[in-house]
């Protein structure tokens, strides 16, 4: 970034510094990972400068033979992926994957049933503070009180109840298998469409680890990063009878131009994704998790729905006297990076959070594994207990720092599978 550093210090430093940042702390934020090489190359290439509004070999504009090839891989490598029937790779995010969805499938005033946020959903799954809570009539499902799991009989009853035109699948919170099947089942027998966002365990699926739902519904949605470890960007999967109007709906309904670096990106996203050594990355995600999800419960923290199936677990913090609001700061303090979180029939505000969410793709990918995981969750316990101690705190990143230093953003057996991507 030489060139860089000579017309833009200032920024420069802040890249910079970033990357300091990312090194020299254990990040377990669920929803974020670590590119490799070949993503950020793609990323950052000059394909970035040319407009394509439409789609390839139909576009707007002239010259988009290249990029037309780096869509149609990126297209043909994500349905081959999740045995999918068509694929648009043009969301610049997973938000405007599920607002494309909706727009394709409703009318602004229908209604939607998805999981309340507090319960492990998303803003766009009918927030009243997003579009999806504003455009649309919004209904909630969410977790029962005494385990926090799904009670699919409950979802069964709120959606004759209520009769909904799409039900919405998946969570960004929810530390447990989704039972797809028994969400197309409710959705049949209510006659609504369902829609899964997958955003968060597409890699566990893309791997085999997580049940796949697009064979049992009508629109998949996804991002490209958090287990799929590409980049921050947005893709659809839907049935062929909804592939002219999901394409529509994406362009010109939702946006314009398409951002074709990014799409080159998803392209060698999705090529990795299919080689074993991702599978293998993704085993260790779920490994790691579930000794971290053990060491805190032996630490005495209480883990909503008592552990986890997948990548991510939430924290309860209530028996502490700390909100996750002071948690996400002690623990940023002592080098160790997580969001704070509502958590089932939470009495904090949103910004406040009665807990934190835990997750283990990056520290997977900087080649940590399940014994490392002993050593993260006793952080968190330290952390925690001297969450007001300065000094304690100061002394404990020293620790988290030196532990960092062993590993690499990106661990060599996960750089060779890029290579091994590239070969084939």
């Amino acid at each position: 970034m030489s060139r860089l550093q000579e017309l833009d210090p200032p920024l420069w430093e802040a890249i910079r510094k970033e990357e300091e940042r990312e090194r020299n702390t254990i990040n377990l934020i669920a929803s974020e990972n670590v590119a490799g090489q070949a993503i950020l190359e793609a990323q950052g290439c000059l394909m970035t400068n040319k407009y394509a509004e439409g789609y390839p070999g139909h576009r707007y504009y002239g010259g988009c033979e290249c990029v037309d090839v780096a869509e149609s891989l990126a297209i043909e490598r994500a349905k081959q992926l999740f045995s999918a029937e068509h694929a648009n790779v043009q969301p610049h995010s997973g938000s405007q994957a599920n607002m494309a969805a909706y727009m394709t499938l409703l009318k602004p005033g229908d209604k939607i049933l998805g999981m309340r946020i507090e319960h492990g959903g998303h803003l766009t799954h009918g927030s009243p503070v997003n579009f999806s809570g504003q455009l649309y009539e919004p209904a909630y499902y969410g977790v029962r009180h005494q385990d926090e799991v799904i009670d699919y009989d409950e979802v069964e009853q709120i959606a004759q109840r209520e009769k909904p035109k799409l039900i919405i699948a998946g969570a960004s919170a929810y530390p447990r298998v989704i039972d797809f099947p028994r969400f197309a089942d409710i959705a049949r027998k209510v006659g609504a469409y369902l829609m899964v966002d997958m955003a968060h365990i597409a890699g566990l699926i893309a791997a085999g680890i997580h049940p796949s739902p697009v064979e049992h519904s009508d629109f998949v949605t996804s991002t490209t990063h958090k287990t799929l470890r590409g980049p921050r960007a947005g893709f659809i999967l839907c049935k062929e009878k909804w592939a002219k109007p999901l394409d529509k709906a994406v362009m010109p309904g939702m946006q314009g131009g398409p951002l074709m670096h990014t799409i080159a990106a998803k392209a060698v996203c999705f090529k990795q994704a299919m080689t074993d050594g991702f599978k293998n990355y993704q085993k260790q995600i779920v490994a790691n998790a579930a000794v971290l999800a053990r060491v805190l419960q032996e630490a005495g923290l209480r883990l909503v729905s008592g552990g986890t199936d997948n990548h991510l677990m939430l924290v309860d913090l209530r028996s502490r006297g700390i909100t996750g609001k002071d948690a996400e700061k002690a623990l940023g303090t002592a080098g160790i990076t997580v969001n704070k979180n509502l958590i089932p029939f939470d009495e904090q505000k949103p910004w406040i959070t009665s807990g934190v969410r835990i997750g283990t793709p990056t520290v997977t990918t900087r080649g940590m594994k399940t014994a490392d995981m002993e050593k993260i969750g006793d952080f968190i316990r330290r952390a925690l207990l001297h969450a007001a101690e300065e000094k304690e705190l100061a002394r404990l990143r020293r620790e988290v720092e030196e532990f960092c230093s062993r590993f690499p953003l990106y661990a060599p057996e996960w750089e060779s599978l890029e290579e091994t991507a590239a070969s084939t």
